[in-house]
């Protein structure tokens, strides 16, 4: 060996290094446009997830990532090797301070990972001398735009979006010629080179408006289903409580300033405040007035809108935040204020399990996460009945009308989320609840001031017995179920009672005047949660169980980002009824509102589709828009529902599974049976349309590919019949050989062929040797 090696002759590890550097070099990325497009698509990565996440990231990462790119630039051509170690050594670093965040989170993990995105890229960028490993940063910088976008909660992300879209499409393309060798314009000269710049132009924004609207098109009527959120739900930092929280103390920042008690409203926690027997004030101009434990209804005024909210739920619904059962005349309070239990969390997790009421009856999970975005009272908003909530702190209170109340009020910034468990409307089963009320319920739900008890009784009995009389219902029956005459008297409220047109007007009660003998028999109507009241009262006064409930409507929802904006002004109270076994269900009788509020009823499946054609649907005229919507109203609620239906066979056990595997094959297979006959349909309109020579060669073509002998797009028609001597039986390489003969002579030499002989020859070999079928 020492012989050879002496003679000069190859030495193999010598050999390996020398050719593994002429590999690297050859490999090495010369590109300076292609780099500058890179790292602009990673500083956009970066930039984004701080909009999203309202971080600082970019602050260090965007310089450090152009010093990393133009040393990587420079020494590009170099071996590195030292400071490839020291990068190893301080990604290593970065993985470890990310494994200790990571323990330490108990919550929503895609902020961590995103920070050890940025951390990686901004090392990884000293280090990338070949086109591989500018892809590395190409990816790290859509999967930064990927994390963004589910962090997002506003639209300030669209215009990042669409820069990183701008910049992604000319760095594919730069990246493809570089794959392809190309480095230099073909023309040089100057003039040249702005003119061709300025003739790509109009293709390049057409492509960017292409991909727009298709990828507009597709995010619109993709179906959104309730089930597929992770079970990582975004939580804030967590909160420490200090003292004894007991839950029965009410923080509304809107009835105590300074320790000043405002516009009559009761102070929290003080059972002997000014207002509590409804004198009249004012209403707080930010603060909704009845998240306390009593609320004062001779109040007037208006709230200034302000977004107080952004909710993410896959389902529409009312942010429920408390409930009364004691009605005072003037207004309402919670009777049992005292009774609140408290629950704690184990210091692992931010889970909490919440008691639920025994209902029967069929429910859905439903997850909202609520992102607070100014001063709320530390009364916790959430679909009815919630079974866990993840909240930032350690404890937190349920009262008897189970409501979620914290030891701290909701400040800007706070997040949290809710799984509630809540019930279908089954106007069925709901009809044959009965009337059998535990003596729980009858006691403290049917609770109505004597003083008003006989005429609202009458009243209301009136309205009951003239049903078929007046004109909401036409059906010659009597109201004989608790759920018919709930929803029939929060119809004829809404129907024959009105909002005053200029509510400031509105007088205040009189001392000793009821709210609801009122609203019936003097003012014949009120503000809008006066209906809610009155209809409460009007329940209980013909034994029907019933409660105020206070909350936030559904807000206004962002397509786009797939949240509902909560502004103060969407706070209202409606009615909640009891029916036996089955628990509450909420009625609204305010005018303008949907008589069943909206929850898991309604189908959310197409939920962006939907909103962008109410958009376009008031646009229209009412004739036009409203046959448009009954069209596509039952198209989309026939796929809505066919989408439920089949991905529930997913949680049926294996049988389910089983099915809707075998339905999904099914379905393809036909799905493929329609695509061929359409492509034969299709083949067979364009042959019809070629003259009759060309259409007989064309098919002759088709039927022989079939087989395998298919003609390559460099060849000429003799040149196929040539070939086809060799790899087809003799009876076909004839006929191929005079169709295609015959096609040249009245092409190119003007010969009127024997059609018919010729069709008569290939019909005859389609017959007998059957290579295939033709299309």
């Amino acid at each position: 060996m020492f012989t050879r090696i002496r003679l000069g002759a190859p030495k193999p590890e010598w050999n390996y290094w020398r050719n593994g550097f002429k590999a690297s070099a050859i490999e090495v990325e010369n590109s300076i446009a292609l780099r500058v497009l890179v790292l602009a698509n990673v500083i956009v990565g970066i930039i984004a997830t701080d909009i999203a996440a309202e971080t600082q990231l970019s602050f260090w990462a965007a310089p450090l990532s152009v010093v990393g790119a133009a040393w990587s630039y420079k020494r590009r051509q170099n071996s590195n090797v030292s400071v490839k170690f020291g990068i190893a050594i301080l990604m290593l670093i970065a993985l470890g301070a990310f494994f200790g965040r990571i323990l330490g989170e108990l919550n929503d993990t895609r902020l961590v990972l995103a920070q050890l995105l940025v951390q990686l890229q901004v090392l990884h960028s000293f280090d990338m001398p070949r086109r591989k490993d500018l892809g590395y940063s190409i990816v790290i910088g859509m999967i930064l735009i990927g994390v963004a976008a589910t962090l997002s909660q506003t639209l300030a992300f669209a215009p990042v979006l669409l820069l990183f879209l701008a910049i992604a499409l000319p760095t594919l393309i730069f990246d493809y010629r570089s794959r392809l060798g190309i480095t230099k314009p073909i023309v040089n000269q100057e003039k040249t080179k702005h003119s061709d710049v300025a003739s790509s132009l109009p293709s390049y924004f057409l492509l960017f408006g292409l991909i727009l609207v298709i990828g507009l098109g597709i995010f619109a009527v993709l179906p959104r289903f309730p089930g597929y959120q992770l079970r990582m739900f975004p939580v804030s930092s967590n909160i420490e409580v200090k003292g004894n929280f007991t839950g029965r103390s009410i923080i509304n920042p809107g009835y105590v300033r300074a320790g000043n008690t405002k516009g009559g409203a009761a102070s929290p926690g003080s059972a002997n405040a000014p207002g509590e027997n409804g004198e009249p004030g004012k209403v707080d101009s930010s603060f909704y007035y009845g998240f306390n434990s009593r609320m004062n209804q001779n109040l007037r005024g208006e709230m200034t809108p302000k977004v107080v909210m952004r909710v993410r739920s896959q389902i529409e619904g009312f942010w429920r935040v408390l409930a009364f059962d004691r009605y005072t005349g003037k207004g309402w309070e919670i009777s049992r204020n005292d009774k609140v239990q408290t629950i704690r969390r184990s210091p692992w997790s931010y889970q909490i399990y919440i008691p639920r009421p025994n209902a029967v009856g069929t429910t859905k999970e439903i997850v909202q996460t609520y992102t607070v975005l100014a001063d709320l009272p530390n009364l916790v908003p959430a679909m009815a009945h919630p079974k866990e909530i993840y909240f930032p702190t350690p404890v937190i209170a349920v009262d008897t009308e189970n409501s979620l109340r914290a030891p701290v009020g909701l400040s800007d910034g706070l997040t949290y989320t809710v799984i509630s468990e809540v019930p279908l409307r089954d106007r069925t089963l709901l009809n044959k609840a009965g009337n059998d009320y535990p003596d729980s319920i009858s006691k403290h739900y049917l609770q109505i001031p004597e003083v008003i008890q006989e005429k609202v009784r009458t009243r209301t009995e009136e309205i009951l017995a003239n049903y078929n009389k007046n004109r909401v219902g036409f059906a010659d029956k009597s109201l004989d179920s608790a759920y018919e005459k709930a929803l029939y008297l929060a119809q004829y409220l809404k129907q024959n009672y009105k909002v005053p047109e200029n509510p400031l007007e509105f007088p205040f009660l009189e001392q000793n005047e009821d709210l609801v003998e009122a609203f019936l028999f003097k003012y014949k109507g009120g503000y809008p949660d006066h209906f809610s009241t009155v209809l409460t009262m009007m329940l209980r006064s013909v034994g029907i169980p019933a409660r105020l409930v206070a909350g936030f409507g559904a807000g206004q929802f962002n397509p786009f980002t797939g949240l509902y904006i909560v502004r103060n002004t969407d706070a209202y109270a409606m009615t909640e009824v009891y029916f036996p076994k089955y628990g509450w269900f909420a009625f609204d009788p305010i005018p303008q509102h949907p008589l069943i509020p909206p929850s898991v009823e309604e189908t959310q499946t197409f939920s962006v589709l939907q909103q962008f054609w109410k958009w376009v649907a008031g646009w229209l005229p009412s004739p036009v828009s409203g046959l448009l919507n009954n069209l596509f109203g039952g198209i989309f609620s026939f796929f809505a529902r066919t989408f439920v239906w089949f991905f529930g066979l997913f949680t049926k056990g294996f049988f389910g599974i089983i099915q809707a595997l075998i339905i999904a094959t099914a379905t393809a297979f036909g799905i493929w049976l329609l695509w061929q006959q359409w492509k034969g349909y299709r083949n067979r309109k364009a042959l019809n349309k070629l003259p009759p020579m060309e259409s007989l060669y064309q098919q002759m073509l088709q039927w022989v590919a079939t087989s395998g002998f298919k003609k390559h797009p460099s060849q000429t028609p003799l040149e196929y019949a040539q070939i086809s001597k060799t790899q087809q039986p003799a009876a076909t390489s004839e006929v191929i050989d005079e169709i295609c003969s015959s096609y040249v002579s009245w092409r190119y030499g003007g010969q009127a062929p024997n059609l018919q002989l010729l069709r008569e020859k290939f019909n005859k070999l389609k017959t007998v040797q059957k290579p295939g079928f033709l299309v």
